[in-house]
């Protein structure tokens, strides 16, 4: 069974060159997951990661072009079709997409006993990073849509792919704890925070698609010279999007490891 996992894990997920949320944002939805996991599933995580799970939400993407994972290079996004409708045969899918990466880690990690040890720690990093890339504003795209276009804000140049990948950085400052970001963010209410989890990893996806659109009301694609108070603008969104995402990511961790 184990090598039957693995080798399903290998086949069904394949490859885009992405850096969602940057190390700071994705440091803050680890931190945010952080306070909401149980104390068995913090100790049976341990048991297969012993190191400090925020800093593994980076290992996606510091080894994304490593040979032996290369195939994962476009797990990072999703596309939608014209009608806003999530579309796995997209140009940005092909060989597998964020979606379809979580669908296989719930597989796997719902039957975690089975699975050799390096699997678990390699199935917890997917999880770890993707639920994060899902949320960023610039990996939910109708297809055929390009984010990567140049621009110039308040007379810098940037690139707008890059600009929300820093954004978390750019609003919270490099310097702020990341443990102290999600510490302000983590407001809401018990029913608040199940509502937010319910649902499939579609419809996790349906919902950033639909929030992360107001990006383009800011800036319409391909905007050359963005509005210059966007980063503000973007604050919000940015917010809502780093908090559901480590309630998301808290629940899926909950769900595999309190048992």
């Amino acid at each position: 069974m184990k090598k039957s996992l693995l080798i399903l894990s290998m086949l069904l997920l394949c490859t885009q060159s992405v850096w969602a949320w940057g190390k700071h944002g994705h440091e803050i939805v680890v931190e945010v997951a952080k306070r909401h996991l149980t104390e068995r599933a913090k100790a049976n995580i341990a048991r297969y990661m012993p190191y400090d799970i925020t800093t593994e939400a980076l290992w996606m993407d510091k080894h994304r072009r490593d040979a032996e994972i290369e195939y994962t290079t476009h797990w990072h996004g999703a596309g939608y079709d014209k009608q806003k409708r999530y579309l796995p045969t997209a140009k940005l899918a092909k060989g597998g997409d964020v979606v379809r990466a979580l669908q296989l880690v719930e597989y796997n990690l719902s039957h975690y006993e089975r699975l050799t040890d390096s699997a678990v720690v390699m199935n917890l990093r997917m999880v770890l990073h993707f639920v994060g890339d899902m949320h960023c504003p610039t990996h939910s795209l109708p297809d055929g849509v390009k984010v990567r276009w140049d621009c110039t804000i308040k007379g810098k140049e940037s690139n707008f792919h890059s600009l929300y990948d820093r954004m978390p950085a750019t609003l919270y400052g490099k310097k702020t704890p990341p443990s102290q970001v999600a510490a302000t963010l983590d407001n809401c209410k018990k029913d608040e925070i199940k509502s937010i989890v319910s649902g499939s990893i579609i419809d996790w996806a349906d919902d950033c698609f639909e929030r992360n659109s107001a990006i383009f009301d800011i800036n319409p694609f391909g905007t050359p010279v963005l509005d210059p108070q966007t980063i503000e603008k973007s604050r919000a969104l940015v917010d809502v999007q780093l908090r559901n995402a480590g309630y998301r990511l808290a629940a899926k961790l909950n769900k595999y490891f309190d048992k």
